[in-house]
């Protein structure tokens, strides 16, 4: 059901949905990967291990992990148990106002237990469940009944983690409101503007701050450099050009806001753990593999 090719995973939706939910009983590991689509996983007896970068995560019992889009990440399964791994194209909520930002500010990858977050992991294991219910079931409508609940999942989890005081504890909280207020109206120039030069100093006068300040301020909202944020972004759109077969990859990197295939091919590296060249060559090698074998079952 899942195919690696390399390390980019192609998520193979099935029935043209834009959501997969696998009960996962299977003890193959997944080795390192990576995909365009959101992840979430919840263990439902034993424990499963993700390891994420340099961060091994071990999850119990009704903890939740949610994974963002592009992280590279290894799956690792004991010898027996069960897990039920969600799978779903976020760009169609992506949006909604105030959808995005929620996912600027969840762009690492977080761990829900009962243990760290009681009264959250019980809300989402709550929501989790009904996903899997409405998934499973033959209901009119039940794609658009689980992207509203997604939604709630993502809502509950804005509100907890974009609260003010969670991102700017020392600030003043006349000033909190200011702030959040602030970079919703950075992120969403950014979403505008990205393909474009931004720099530093033009990105802190749209915020009204010194680039100094701005840089301190922006590091403590997403947890990484404005420029950092900004490559990540053009790499996100870049990834979706890719897809194109009839985009050369000099037009994907121009469209994506690089100045030069260099600067491309070393960023998007950076990111992906493989060029544009070899993303856009893997992707379209599994498509012809998955017509060739849909062409053989026709026949």
């Amino acid at each position: 059901m899942r195919i690696l090719d390399g390390i980019y995973e192609k998520v193979d939706y099935q029935n043209n949905s834009p959501i997969l939910l696998h009960t996962n009983k299977e003890v193959d590991s997944y080795p390192a990967h990576w995909h365009t689509a959101v992840e979430t996983i919840m263990p439902i007896s034993n424990i499963y291990t993700v390891v994420i970068g340099k961060t091994t995560y071990l999850l119990h019992e009704g903890d939740i992990l949610i994974i963002p889009p592009g992280e590279l990440h290894e799956l690792i399964a004991p010898n027996d148990g069960t897990r039920q791994i969600l799978l779903f194209d976020y760009s169609l909520i992506n949006g909604l106002k105030g959808i995005s930002n929620i996912f600027t500010v969840l762009n690492q990858p977080r761990l829900i237990t009962s243990r760290n977050e009681p009264e959250i992991n019980a809300e989402l294991v709550k929501i989790f469940h009904e996903i899997t219910n409405e998934y499973n079931s033959n209901k009119s409508l039940k794609e658009a009944a689980i992207y509203s609940l997604i939604i709630k999942m993502f809502v509950i989890l804005g509100r907890k983690y974009m609260n003010t005081e969670h991102i700017f504890p020392d600030v003043k909280l006349n000033k909190q409101k200011e702030y959040i207020e602030k970079f919703n109206l950075i992120f969403d120039y950014i979403n505008e503007n990205f393909m474009e030069e931004i720099s530093l100093d033009t990105i802190a006068d749209v915020a009204g701050f010194s680039k100094f300040h701005f840089s301190r301020l922006f590091k403590q909202f997403t947890d990484m450099s404005f420029y950092d944020y900004l490559n990540q972004r053009r790499v996100k759109e870049a990834e979706r050009l890719l897809l194109n077969p009839n985009l050369s990859i000099t037009e994907v990197a121009m469209r994506s806001g690089f100045s030069s295939i260099s600067t491309f091919n070393r960023v998007f590296k950076t990111f992906k753990q493989c060029t544009p060249t070899e993303f856009k060559n893997l992707y379209q090698r599994r498509n012809r593999i998955k017509q060739s074998i849909h062409m053989l079952n026709s026949k």
